[in-house]
């Protein structure tokens, strides 16, 4: 449990806030194009429920303070849209031995599952501003990406713009609660992880989407 953060200037607080706001926003945004182009999805549904539902919980059940709440309305819309995109192009990546009507219970239940884990997690822990939930479901979102990658031996839905966007989207708020909470030796692995498996996760990208012949940074 979170106790006794230390005094962070409110100035600092916003634009740190602020930052992690539009990166991810870019990060969300470029997926939603990078689908759209590729005809695919290009966030693990795993990653994606537990986004939506933390998401959710933070506008809704538990609201944030400004200007953070008003990043999560933000987040929320956009993920949408991806959960859109996977609801469209996700069954060609669905198990092949499974029966392609487990598809849609399947989103369901890991949606529901990541709700109330992300609830219940914040109410047992006391941690009702979610820092627990996000930095962890943020590393099991840093892993996916590279299994994402290396199951499907294939780029599509994926760019370095993403992967770097949302390496620094989740930078600023490392920062933000290393300001709050310097103590905390939990929170500082997982920023951390977080940071090796992001920059893993990019080098893999770029050597991968290189290997086709492509100039990686072209590839928006």
């Amino acid at each position: 449990m979170l106790q006794n953060p230390l005094d962070v200037d409110p100035t600092v607080d916003a634009i740190l806030k602020v930052c992690s706001g539009i990166f991810w926003s870019l990060a969300y945004l470029l997926i939603l194009r990078r689908g759209f182009v590729d005809k695919s999805y290009g966030m693990p549904v795993v990653a994606l429920c537990a986004n939506v539902s933390w998401e959710f919980i933070f506008s809704f059940v538990h609201p944030h303070s400004k200007p953070q709440l008003y990043i999560d309305y933000a987040w929320l819309a956009l993920d949408a849209g991806i959960l859109i995109q996977y609801l469209t192009y996700g069954r060609k990546d669905f198990p092949e031995h499974l029966p392609g009507r487990l598809f849609y219970p399947t989103f369901l239940l890991t949606l529901v599952l990541s709700f109330f884990f992300i609830l219940l997690m914040s109410r047992e822990f006391k941690d009702l501003n979610g820092v627990y939930a996000a930095f962890s479901q943020n590393l099991l979102m840093s892993v996916l990406f590279i299994h994402m990658l290396l199951r499907r031996n294939s780029y599509l839905g994926q760019s370095l713009y993403i992967a770097l966007s949302k390496m620094i989207g989740t930078v600023f708020p490392s920062v933000l609660l290393y300001l709050y909470f310097p103590e905390s030796y939990f929170l500082i692995l997982l920023y951390v992880s977080i940071f090796i498996f992001d920059m893993t996760y990019l080098l893999l990208l770029y050597f991968k989407i290189r290997a086709a012949g492509i100039s990686p940074w072209t590839r928006v």
